[in-house]
């Protein structure tokens, strides 16, 4: 599914929240329900922790930024931003392993958005980090 088909599938009361203006979310966001049918692929070859471990880092990045934008200071979102770069690296990793289920098409294509939030990220985490001083 292309990322503008799946915009107009989520649901008003969160493309209305301010966080919807932060394109690492949305991003993070879209790559959780790709994610969905990838760890289902790598369910059906009976790869169940590859799968988990692979949804739930995926999972943490749009989680993540959530929970650091609901905080006040410019430190706690730094600190939460911080985590969900930890977890886009880390389910780049994941996506790597997978390609043996996959494709490497496949995983290679996630590894780039992937790779795209963790640039976003960087640049968040860089930015309240200057503000907070």
């Amino acid at each position: 599914m292309k990322f503008e088909e799946w915009v107009q599938l989520v649901p008003f009361e969160i493309k209305n929240d301010v966080i919807w203006n932060i394109e690492a979310y949305q991003l993070g966001l879209f790559i959780s329900d790709i994610c969905w049918k990838d760890s289902e692929s790598i369910m059906s070859k009976r790869r169940f922790s590859l799968a988990d471990q692979l949804y739930r880092s995926v999972g943490s990045i749009s989680a993540n930024i959530t929970e650091g934008y609901s905080r006040l200071s410019n430190k706690e979102k730094a600190r939460f931003c911080e985590i969900a770069l930890g977890s886009a690296r880390e389910a780049r990793d994941w996506y790597f392993k997978s390609r043996h289920i996959l494709g490497v098409q496949i995983a290679n294509e996630r590894i780039s958005m992937l790779t795209s939030i963790a640039k976003l990220l960087q640049t968040m985490i860089s930015n309240h980090r200057i503000r907070n001083h």
